[in-house]
């Protein structure tokens, strides 16, 4: 079984990975009601979704894959209660990994760590995260793919980082090393009530988009970093409020200052819906 899953690892080294998603992405985009609707099907058959969470309950209601894959919930099914005393979570999937940031450096997986300046594509938010709280929250292809806010804040900047396109799952984060500093990602810094705070989009094979409510597709034809400064306009979200969506998802990574955040009771590789208590906010 090991040998199959760094099999299934290795040979994403080797696969277009740009080419595959391209394709990929344009079948996604597909209008034409026999393909889309066997895609969806197919993909609801695989994957065990449950459309009944969904505004959208029917797969004809839905003009492609795409629109289905970033389908938004019935506000009854995700409940907020707004607290400036927790972190909710920002997104539905799993809880991969949390923990201080020591030196510089986050953990990705057991016996595997990245450097944070790379993580955010230099060191000009550095200092405002080492030594401070992230979590890593991986979003599978059956779940939610839209991104909510934590906590309220403004935003400041965000940068876009092109890279690879590997595939962000279980088994790829605890055997590709820098993985969320090899991957294209879409950095998202805002000014909260207890310092700054990252929202981070990681993109992965077969991702065709990564979008934010204020500036669309932020990814496309991206091939060297780029700034947005966001400082001297007036962008607040509240907590809970959606910031953004990924087409053919991934991961979300979120960053906190030194002693904003504190974690209890929480197990790597739970569950955790948006809206959800992830932290408490230290007062």
């Amino acid at each position: 079984m090991k040998e199959q899953m760094q099999f299934k690892t290795r040979i994403q080294y080797l696969v277009p990975q740009r080419w595959l998603s391209k394709c990929l992405g344009a079948i996604a985009n597909c209008r034409m009601p026999f393909i889309k609707n066997a895609f969806i099907r197919f993909f609801i058959w695989c994957y065990n979704v449950d459309l009944t969470l969904a505004q959208r309950e029917q797969v004809n209601d839905y003009h492609s894959f795409n629109y289905f894959f970033t389908r938004r919930l019935k506000a009854s099914k995700r409940p907020i209660e707004k607290d400036s005393h927790f972190i909710l979570s920002p997104i539905d999937g799993t809880l991969s990994e949390f923990g201080p940031i020591f030196d510089g450096q986050l953990i990705q997986a057991k016996g595997l760590i990245y450097k944070l300046d790379q993580l955010l594509g230099g060191n000009e938010f550095i200092n405002d995260f080492n030594q401070g709280f992230s979590f890593t929250l991986y979003l599978s292809p059956k779940d939610y793919h839209r991104v909510h806010m934590p906590l309220d804040g403004r935003l400041l900047k965000m940068i876009g980082i092109p890279g690879t396109l590997f595939s962000v799952n279980q088994t790829t984060s605890e055997e590709i090393p820098n993985l969320y500093t090899k991957n294209e990602r879409v950095v998202c810094v805002f000014e909260t009530s207890v310092g700054k705070m990252a929202v981070i989009f990681v993109g992965a094979m077969i991702v065709s988009g990564i979008h934010t409510v204020w500036a669309g597709r932020v990814n496309r034809g991206l091939t060297e970093k780029k700034e947005w400064d966001y400082n001297r306009e007036t962008l607040n979200f509240s907590q809970g409020e959606e910031i953004g969506h990924f087409e053919l998802g991934s991961t979300v990574i979120l960053l906190f200052a030194p002693n904003t955040v504190q974690s209890n009771n929480l197990d790597k590789k739970s569950t955790i819906c948006y809206g959800e208590k992830l932290a408490d906010v230290v007062s």
